[in-house]
C-alpha cells in the first residue's frame, strides 16, 4: 500500500514536470514567434531600432555616402556608405524639449565602414626622412614590407547614450543637429589592431550642423543644407534626402597604440606625418546622406 501511493505521488510529481515544462515550451515558442516579427516596406530599414525599449517613441536610420574628414594635413574621402541608427526619446513635457539616443538593437548604431586613405603607408610615413637610425629601422620593420593599403575606420568612443541629437535644431538649419563622439582607426596589418587617433578619453567630437559654422581661426565658416524634406507612406516616414552636415570646430588629439611594440617609436611619427595633435581651427568634417525617421509605434504597426 505504501509503495502504491509513492508510486501514485510519483507519477502526480511528473505529471506537474511535464505540464510546467511544456507550459515553458509554449511560451518560449512565443516569444521566439514575436522576436521574428519584422519592420516591413519602406520600414524595414528600422530593423535595429531598439522601438519596444521603454520611453523609445521615434527610429532613426541616417545614410552618409559621400563628403571628406579632414584631420590635421590628411584628408579621406567618404567613399563607402557609413550607417547611423537606432531609436530616441522626445520628451516634450519640459523646457527645453530633450532628445535621448538609444542604440541599435544589433550593437552595430554606427557601422564600421572603412574608408581608403590616400596614398596608403607610403604617403603616411617615409622611413628615409628620420634621421634617427633606431626609429628609421623600427619604421623600416613596420613599414616597409608591401602591405601598403591603410583604411581610416571612425567608431563610436563612447556608448550610444553620448550621440546627441536634435532634429528640431536639423529642421531648421540652426546649431548642433548631430553629436557624435568617435575615434579613428588606421587598419593596417602591420599597423596593428589597436591604432587609434582619438578615444574614449580622448574622443574626436564632431558636433555636426547643417547651418553655418563658427569656427576659430585658420578656419572659416562653411555651411551646410537641409536638402529635400519628403513625407511618404501617409505623412509616417519623414525622408530628407542630399543632406549636409558639417563640422570645422572639433580637435583630435595623438594617434596612439599604431606598430604594436614599437608604437612608443611608430605613433611620433604617425602624429609628424599627420600633424597630429591638431588643434579646433584645423580640422574639418563633410557629410552628405539621407535621414529616415519614423515614430517606434508605426514601425511596430508595420511588422510581420
Amino acid at each position: 500500500m505504501v509503495k502504491i501511493t509513492r508510486l501514485r505521488r510519483s507519477g502526480t510529481g511528473s505529471r506537474v514536470a511535464v505540464l510546467a515544462i511544456a507550459t515553458a515550451l509554449v511560451c518560449l515558442v512565443s516569444a521566439s514567434a514575436a522576436l521574428a516579427k519584422a519592420p516591413t516596406g519602406d520600414f524595414a530599414r528600422f530593423a535595429q531600432c531598439p522601438r519596444f525599449t521603454k520611453g523609445v517613441n521615434f527610429c532613426e536610420f541616417t545614410q552618409i555616402k559621400s563628403g571628406e574628414v579632414k584631420i590635421g594635413s590628411t584628408t579621406v574621402p567618404i567613399e563607402k556608405t557609413i550607417t547611423l541608427q537606432g531609436g530616441y526619446n522626445r520628451n516634450e513635457e519640459k523646457e527645453p524639449i530633450t532628445e535621448t539616443f538609444v542604440g541599435a538593437l544589433n550593437g552595430e548604431t554606427l557601422s564600421k565602414t572603412p574608408q581608403k586613405v590616400p596614398g596608403g603607408l607610403l604617403d603616411l610615413v617615409r622611413c628615409n626622412e628620420i634621421s634617427n637610425i633606431i626609429e628609421r629601422i623600427a619604421c623600416e620593420l613596420v613599414f616597409e614590407n608591401g602591405v601598403t593599403g591603410v583604411n581610416a575606420i571612425t567608431e563610436l568612443a563612447k556608448p550610444a547614450s553620448s550621440i546627441g541629437i536634435n532634429t528640431d535644431n536639423l529642421l531648421s538649419t540652426h546649431g548642433v543637429a548631430l553629436s557624435l563622439p568617435t575615434k579613428v582607426r588606421l587598419e593596417n596589418a602591420f599597423l596593428g589592431s589597436e591604432c587609434y587617433i582619438g578615444s574614449s578619453s580622448s574622443p574626436v567630437t564632431l558636433n555636426l550642423t547643417d547651418g553655418t559654422t563658427s569656427p576659430p581661426p585658420p578656419n572659416k565658416p562653411i555651411s551646410g543644407k537641409l536638402g529635400n524634406l519628403e513625407f511618404l507612406d501617409e505623412f509616417e516616414l519623414i525622408e530628407i534626402n542630399n543632406n549636409t552636415q558639417v563640422d570645422n570646430s572639433f580637435s583630435a588629439p595623438g594617434a596612439s597604440g599604431c606598430g604594436g611594440i614599437f608604437s612608443f617609436l611608430i605613433d611620433p611619427i604617425i602624429d609628424a606625418k599627420l600633424g597630429l595633435p591638431s588643434a579646433a581651427g584645423k580640422n574639418t568634417a563633410v557629410q552628405n546622406g539621407t535621414v529616415y525617421e519614423a515614430t517606434a509605434e508605426t514601425v511596430i504597426n508595420s511588422e510581420k
